[in-house]
């Protein structure tokens, strides 16, 4: 087989994936919120976070939208904020303000983008006709023709991004090292009801962030 065969082969079957996706008895469709959720824990593996003891979080919540950066301090961006901190304590760090020289700082970030794509059928169709054989239709020796027109398609995805900082080592490192960071994305992420679920999860991944 022909590697544009085999690349329409997988175009069709992406398609055809799409709007089975796209039925209303979609088993993806059935999934709740907590049910689409990814989390997603990194650590740098040379740090021991025994040796850190106090921490400071940001005040508010760094938004990315579509490229465009701005702060921001809604009731659910408080509620991560607190989860945050309530989590951190139970881990034995001890909270101080930022004046306080704290050995670590968290960041939190909301990111929202907007992808857009565009789907060629005049090129669709030309790959088509390799598969489906026109005299199935009673016109053997035709080929498909599609005249030129495309269509679009928009997919939006958020993700809430947690940053620990080593602040304790600044100075001596000559740059703010990130130690650990903790992704979210799926549905239904910025609830406030479920902010405390989910980075309870986060931490859970990460049972190493121990202060003794």
């Amino acid at each position: 087989m022909k590697q544009t065969k085999k690349w329409a082969f997988s175009f069709i079957a992406l398609l055809v994936l799409g709007l089975v996706s796209c039925t209303k008895n979609s088993a993806v469709n059935n999934l709740s919120n907590a049910d689409t959720r990814i989390y997603i824990t990194q650590r740098d593996s040379t740090v021991n976070f025994n040796n850190y003891k106090t921490f400071s979080i940001n005040d508010s919540i760094t938004v990315i939208n579509n490229g465009q950066t701005s702060t921001s301090l809604t009731p659910t961006g408080q509620a991560f904020l607190d989860a945050i901190s309530k989590y951190m304590q139970q881990a034995g760090y001890t909270l101080v303000s930022k004046s306080n020289n704290p050995d670590l700082g968290i960041n939190v970030t909301y990111i929202n983008t907007t992808t857009t794509g565009i789907i060629d059928y005049s090129s669709y169709y030309d790959y088509y006709g390799g598969y489906y054989d026109p005299t199935y239709w009673g016109y053997g020796g035709y080929g498909y023709y599609s005249p030129y027109f495309y269509g679009t398609y928009q997919i939006n995805s958020g993700a809430l991004s947690i940053d620990m900082l080593d602040l304790k080592n600044a100075a001596a490192n000559g740059k703010i090292k990130i130690i650990w960071n903790g992704l979210i994305r799926g549905e239904g992420i910025a609830d406030a009801t479920t902010a405390d679920s989910q980075v309870q999860a986060l931490f859970s991944q990460s049972p190493y962030i121990k202060a003794n």
